[in-house]
C-alpha cells in the first residue's frame, strides 16, 4: 500500500501525519532531534509552568477545533481568563492598555492628537494601485504615520516576528493588510467590510480570535499527536536525501550512527527552511534546494521569571505588554502568563514570559542566562515595578526562531510551488510557506493532507491534472 514520509516533527508535521493516518495512509514521520513539538517546548518545574515557544494558539480556522476535537483533547482545553484581555504598550516609560473600541482610541494616552487625526483621515487616503511591493514600515507611514509605526507597529512586529518593520514585507507577512487596501482602499473600510466575509467563511481575524492553550501547556497537543501515531513516528532519524524514483522517493536516513534507503511513494517537507537547503534533492531534472538558506531566521531568547505576586506593583491582568524600539528598553515585550491561564504559578505568585534578541538586538539572545535574567529584570522594574529577585527563572535559546517575510520573499514561495511541480509527490508544507503562527502551521499540516491523497490517487505519485 501507497506510503507517506514527513520529514519534521512540529506541529505541522504531526497534523498532517495524524490526519493521513485517520484517512487509512500509512505514514512515517521522521524527526531527527529527540523530541516532537518543534517551537512548542512546556516545562513544570517548581509549580510553574513555563512556555518557551508560542504561548496560546489563536483559533483563526474551524480545522483548529477540529484538530482538538480529533486529537481527543477538548476536555483538556483551557480558554484564557475573561479578565486578561487587556493588552498593553509601552510608552512614556510605562505601560498603557491598548484602546478597545473607538471611543476608547480617541481617548487614550497612547497616542498624541496627531495619530488621532491620521486615522480619521486614512479611509480618504488615496488607495495604492501599481501592485509594488512595499515594507511594512512605509505601508504605515503612507497609511497613517510615523507615530503608528514608531508605537504600535514595530511593537507588534516585535512581538509577532521579532522582526523588523523596515524589512519584511507587508505582502508576505501581513497579507491580509494588503488585502484590505487593494480590496477596499482603506485599513478602516475594510475591517469593517472584510468581517462579513471572514463570517461567511468561518473564519476569524487574528486579532479577534479565540486563545487558548492546555491544563499542562500547549505541549499537550504535540505530545498527544506523537502518542495517537505510535510506532509511526521515528525519533532521532535524520532525513539527509531525497532521490525520485519511478514509484516514488527513497529517503536516505541517518538513525543510529547509520544510514539506510527507505522507499515512499509521498514525502511532506514540515522542517524549517534551513534544514531544507541542507537536504540533497535528486531527481531526473537538477533541482537545488539551497537558496532557501537565504531566508533570514534571527535569534530569540525565551526568557520566564516566576516573582512573588506582593514583589510586582502592577496588577498584570491581561495578555501581556508590547514594547516598541523607541522607547529604549532591552526586551520585546512579556506576557503576563499566569494572567491567561491558572496553575502557571504557585499560589501568591506569577509567571512573567519575556523575550529577547530577534532583529531588534540579536546579539542580545545568546547572553548566558544569568545575564538575560539581569537585563530582563532590570527592564521589567521599571516598566512593572518589580522588586526582588525572582523565584524561579529559566531560558530557551533558539538560535534561529521565525523565519522573516522580509522583501523579496515571494520567490522562496514561488520556488516551492516550481519544485512541487517538477518533482511529482514531493510536498511542502509549515510556517516557512503557510505564515509563522502556531494556528498557520496547523491548518498548513491539515491542508497538504488533501493534496497529498490527490497525489496517490493520481499513481507513481503523480500529480494530478
Amino acid at each position: 500500500m501507497k506510503s507517506v514520509a514527513i520529514i519534521g516533527g512540529g506541529i505541522t508535521g504531526l497534523s498532517a501525519a495524524f490526519y493521513l493516518q485517520q484517512r487509512g495512509v500509512p505514514v512515517t514521520l521522521y524527526e531527527a532531534t529527540g523530541r516532537v513539538g518543534g517551537a512548542i517546548r512546556s516545562l513544570r518545574r517548581e509549580g510553574y509552568l513555563a512556555e518557551f515557544g508560542p504561548n496560546t494558539i489563536l483559533e483563526t480556522s474551524p480545522q483548529i477545533t477540529q484538530l482538538v476535537r480529533d486529537a481527543g483533547l477538548a476536555p483538556r482545553r483551557l480558554d484564557p481568563d475573561p479578565k486578561a484581555e487587556a493588552r498593553y504598550v509601552a510608552r512614556y516609560g510605562r505601560p498603557i492598555e491598548m484602546p478597545s473600541s473607538p471611543l476608547g482610541f480617541f481617548t487614550t494616552e497612547l497616542f498624541t492628537a496627531s495619530a488621532k487625526w491620521a486615522v480619521l483621515r486614512e479611509p480618504f487616503r488615496p488607495a495604492r494601485r501599481d501592485g509594488a511591493e512595499e515594507s511594512i514600515a512605509d505601508f504605515v507611514k503612507r497609511r497613517l504615520n510615523q507615530e503608528f509605526l514608531d508605537h504600535a507597529i514595530d511593537a507588534l512586529v516585535a512581538g509577532v516576528y521579532a522582526g523588523d518593520p523596515g524589512k519584511l514585507s507587508v505582502q508576505q507577512a501581513f497579507p491580509k493588510l494588503a488585502a484590505l487596501e487593494a480590496k477596499y482602499g482603506s485599513l478602516i473600510k475594510g475591517q469593517i467590510l472584510g468581517a462579513r466575509e471572514r463570517k461567511r467563511r468561518g473564519e476569524v481575524a487574528k486579532d479577534r480570535a479565540p486563545k487558548f492553550s492546555f491544563d499542562e501547556g500547549l505541549q499537550v497537543l504535540p505530545d498527544t499527536l506523537r502518542e495517537r501515531l505510535g510506532a509511526s513516528v521515528r525519533l532521532n532519524a535524520a532525513v539527509t536525501k531525497l532521490t525520485r524514483t519511478e514509484p516514488g522517493w527513497t529517503l536516505n536516513v541517518c538513525a543510529d550512527g547509520q544510514e539506510t534507503g527507505v522507499e515512499h511513494s509521498a514525502v511532506v517537507y514540515a522542517g524549517t527552511a534551513f534544514k531544507l537547503a541542507e537536504l540533497e534533492l535528486a531527481t531526473p531534472a537538477p533541482l537545488s534546494l539551497a537558496a532557501f538558506a537565504e531566508i533570514r531566521y534571527p535569534p530569540v531568547a525565551s526568557v520566564v521569571l516566576g516573582f512573588r505576586r506582593a514583589d510586582v506593583a502592577h496588577p498584570c491582568q491581561g495578555f501581556g505588554m508590547l514594547i516598541p524600539k523607541i522607547e529604549g528598553f532591552k526586551i520585546l515585550g512579556t506576557i503576563f502568563s499566569s494572567s491567561l491561564f491558572p496553575n502557571r504559578a504557585p499560589a501568591g505568585h506569577l509567571t512573567l514570559t519575556c523575550y529577547v534578541g530577534g532583529e531588534r538586538y540579536p546579539e542580545l539572545a545568546s547572553r548566558p542566562l544569568e545575564e538575560l535574567v539581569e537585563l530582563t529584570c532590570a527592564d521589567l522594574r521599571v516598566l512593572l515595578g518589580v522588586k526582588g529577585a525572582p523565584t524561579f527563572q529559566h531560558s530557551v535559546y533558539w538560535p534561529k526562531a521565525i523565519p522573516q517575510y522580509n522583501l523579496g520573499y515571494g520567490r522562496f514561495r514561488a520556488r516551492l510551488t516550481e519544485i512541487e511541480g517538477q518533482a511529482p509527490g514531493l510536498f511542502f508544507a509549515g510556517h516557512y510557506r503557510d505564515g509563522i503562527s502556531l494556528g498557520d502551521s496547523i491548518v498548513s499540516g491539515v491542508n497538504v493532507v488533501g493534496r497529498v491523497e490527490r497525489s496517490l490517487a493520481a499513481g507513481n505519485g503523480a500529480r494530478p491534472n
